[in-house]
C-alpha cells in the first residue's frame, strides 16, 4: 500500500491548524472540494479518522492531534532543508508569507514592495493585512510585523523602528467651538474620537516631552475600529483624534485638520519584524530582513 504523500500531509496540517477547510484551501491555493477529497483519501489510507467535522467546525481527533504534533517539526525541517539549496542560487527564491497590520502595510511596506521584488525577482511575496494578533505558526506565515509590546516572548524580533508616527488633530470648526488644548491633560475635557483594536483594547493616548511621559484617559461619544472612519469624523468636527500621521497628513495639508499639542510628541510604538526560532531561517526571509535594515531608517 502506498504511504501518504507530502501534499496530503501538508493538506492535513493546514486544515488542522486553520480549523477550517475554507481557510486551508485558500492557504494551499486549491479548491475546497479537492482539499476535502485529499483529507478523506488520507483517512481512508491510514484507516483512522483525523478530523472531526460538523457543519460549523473542524477539529483534530485525538489521533489527528498526535499526528499534527509529529508533523509540524518534520515539515519545518523539510522546508529548511529545501530552502538550504538557495545557497546555490545567485538570488534567494521561494515563497515569503507575511502578516502585517493595516498601518504598517500602508505606510511602511507599500512603498517598499516594488523595490524589494525588483531586487529579488525569484521571491514570491504574499502579504496578509490583518489588525488581529495572528498566530504566525498556525497560519504558516514566515514572519509578522507588529509593535513590540504585542509580540510573543518566544519569537525572534528584529527592530524596524518607529515607522508609524502619530499626531493629535481636530477640525477648524471643532476648535472654533472649543478651547484649543495646550497640555495633554486638557484633552480630558474634550470630546475625543477613540480607536478600539480587534482585541477590545482601546488605543492609549500617550505623549512625551523632554523625557516626561504622560498617558491620558480620554472620553468621547464616538469609538471606531477603522482609522479612515475616524479621520472622516474628525474632519466633520466630531472631536479630537489621535491617529497615525499617514492617515491625517492629506487632511492637514488641505487645511481640514489642524495639528494640536505639537510640543508634546505622541509616543509612537517601536515596530519589529518577528518570526519563530528555527535552525535555518528561510532564504527569502533572510533577504527581506537585510532589505529592511538597508531601507527602513530605525529612529
Amino acid at each position: 500500500m502506498r504511504g501518504p504523500g507530502l501534499a496530503e500531509m501538508n493538506a492535513f496540517v493546514a486544515v488542522a491548524e486553520q480549523r477550517s477547510f475554507a481557510k486551508a484551501a485558500v492557504q494551499l491555493d486549491i479548491s475546497r472540494s479537492r482539499l476535502s477529497e485529499t483529507i478523506s483519501a488520507l483517512e481512508a489510507r491510514l484507516g483512522v479518522r483525523l478530523l472531526s467535522r460538523t457543519t460549523r467546525s473542524v477539529a483534530p481527533t485525538a489521533a489527528g492531534e498526535r499526528l499534527l504534533a509529529r508533523l509540524r517539526p518534520l515539515l519545518n525541517d523539510l522546508a529548511g532543508a529545501l530552502d538550504s539549496i538557495n545557497a546555490f542560487r545567485d538570488k534567494p527564491a521561494g515563497l515569503l508569507r507575511l502578516t502585517v497590520p493595516p498601518p504598517v502595510a500602508s505606510f511602511m511596506l507599500a512603498p517598499l514592495v516594488s523595490r524589494f521584488l525588483a531586487q529579488y525577482p525569484a521571491i514570491e511575496l504574499e502579504v496578509s493585512v490583518d489588525a488581529t494578533l495572528v498566530d504566525i505558526v498556525a497560519g504558516r506565515f514566515d514572519a509578522g510585523m507588529r509593535a513590540g509590546e504585542r509580540i510573543e516572548r518566544d519569537m525572534i524580533a528584529v527592530r524596524i523602528g518607529e515607522v508609524i508616527g502619530s499626531v493629535v488633530v481636530a477640525a477648524p470648526g471643532y476648535l472654533a467651538r472649543h478651547p484649543r488644548p495646550t497640555t495633554p491633560r486638557d484633552l480630558e475635557t474634550h470630546n475625543c474620537i477613540r480607536f478600539r483594536f480587534p482585541s477590545g483594547v482601546l488605543l492609549p493616548w500617550r505623549f512625551e516631552k523632554r523625557s516626561k511621559q504622560v498617558e491620558v484617559a480620554v472620553q468621547g461619544n464616538l469609538t471606531v475600529n477603522d482609522q479612515e472612519l475616524a479621520v472622516r469624523a474628525a474632519v466633520d468636527g466630531v472631536g479630537v483624534l489621535y491617529t497615525g500621521l499617514g492617515y491625517a497628513a492629506p487632511e492637514i495639508k488641505a487645511g481640514r485638520l489642524v495639528p494640536l499639542l505639537e510640543d508634546w510628541r505622541p509616543r509612537s510604538a517601536t515596530h519589529f519584524l518577528y518570526y519563530p526560532s528555527r535552525r535555518q531561517v528561510p532564504a527569502p526571509l533572510q533577504a527581506f530582513i537585510g532589505f529592511l535594515r538597508e531601507n527602513v531608517r530605525a529612529r
